[in-house]
């Protein structure tokens, strides 16, 4: 069995890659490295620099491959930045996908493996199920619903098989702390780490369910073993939400320190996301193992000995109307 996985040096990405390799799949990994570190790709893949927008390269590595399973994890995923990089989030949320479903088609994969997120579902939908009418409230869920849309279609017009996951929240080893856009735990440790308050928009009181990774990417990798999974959507996460207020003070204890907040206004994001995993528990016989206190934990080790990270702006906004100050702070068009 041979496998390709997009974003396999990012932080989700590499998990899955690791239980790909356990499972016995050769796989070669694909990544841009623009948020995942070499380092993170398991020593048994194979590793490829380039981006999904070159589709000269994924056909060729298509043809010379013969991947029998896709797993696309390689996306831009700043939710709340999105709103600001319209163009960026569509070419690589999008176009980008698109090259690799026209490689799957055309060279026949067996199943096309996607994660989504959440965030196609929007606002006032809690607990959110799959069988909702999706509405997403930022350009990032809107991609993620059009890749999704993209692949049911390819799936009627050619025969593409394909499961999609709606993660959400992921937290754990190796995840970029560095990127001050997205992944609020990332964020705090950072922030912790280099004696600075933590970031918090709004009052927060903004509720999320927490997914620590060692519950998330094994059932990803898994999936092209589950006939039953085929041409079906799965949210795949912790249950029970909580606030960023409590988050934060949990962080606080998991790494040691005492936590100073610093407040500022408020973003135009969904305020309460949390999903039911009642599918994934039918078809995968899944629950969430790991409490948030016990992933914490295990991050906050692998925090301290990785360091911290100097957060980098991103250079491309395209809308500055409405960017929060603290992404205005040093950020460079």
């Amino acid at each position: 069995m041979k496998a390709i996985v997009t974003g396999g040096a990012g932080f989700i990405g590499s998990h899955v890659v690791d239980a790909l390799v356990e499972a016995g799949v050769s796989v070669v990994v694909m990544d841009d490295l623009s948020g995942g570190f070499a380092d993170n790709v398991n020593p048994k893949a194979a590793f490829v620099e380039g981006s999904i927008l070159d589709h000269e390269l994924i056909n060729r590595l298509f043809a010379e491959h013969r991947f029998d399973y896709v797993f696309h994890l390689a996306a831009y995923a700043a939710e709340g930045l999105s709103h600001f990089i319209k163009r960026f989030n569509y070419q690589n949320n999008v176009t980008g996908s698109v090259n690799l479903i026209n490689a799957a088609v055309n060279y026949d994969a067996k199943c096309f493996v996607f994660t989504s997120s959440i965030a196609v579902y929007g606002a006032n939908q809690v607990p959110m199920l799959e069988s909702m009418a999706p509405a997403p409230e930022d350009s990032y869920g809107i991609a993620k619903f059009v890749v999704e849309r993209e692949l049911a279609i390819s799936h009627e017009m050619f025969g593409l098989p394909y499961v999609i996951f709606r993660p959400h929240n992921v937290y754990g080893e190796r995840q970029n702390i560095g990127d001050k856009y997205r992944n609020v735990i990332g964020i705090f440790m950072n922030e912790m780490m280099q004696n600075r308050p933590l970031t918090v928009f709004g009052d927060g009181e903004q509720t999320r369910a927490f997914s620590y990774i060692g519950d998330v990417a094994p059932l990803i990798a898994k999936s092209i073993f589950v006939p039953e999974a085929y041409q079906q959507i799965f949210n795949v996460g912790a249950d029970e939400p909580y606030s960023v207020n409590v988050l934060a003070a949990e962080v606080a204890r998991a790494m040691g320190v005492t936590a100073e907040l610093r407040h500022l206004p408020a973003r135009n994001e969904v305020l309460h996301a949390y999903a039911s995993h009642e599918k994934a528990s039918n078809v995968f016989k899944y629950s969430a193992q790991t409490s948030l206190s016990e992933g914490l934990n295990r991050m906050a080790a692998w925090a301290r000995a990785a360091g911290s990270r100097e957060s980098q702006p991103f250079r491309g906004i395209e809308i500055e109307r409405g960017l929060p100050s603290a992404w205005r702070e040093k950020t460079a068009t």
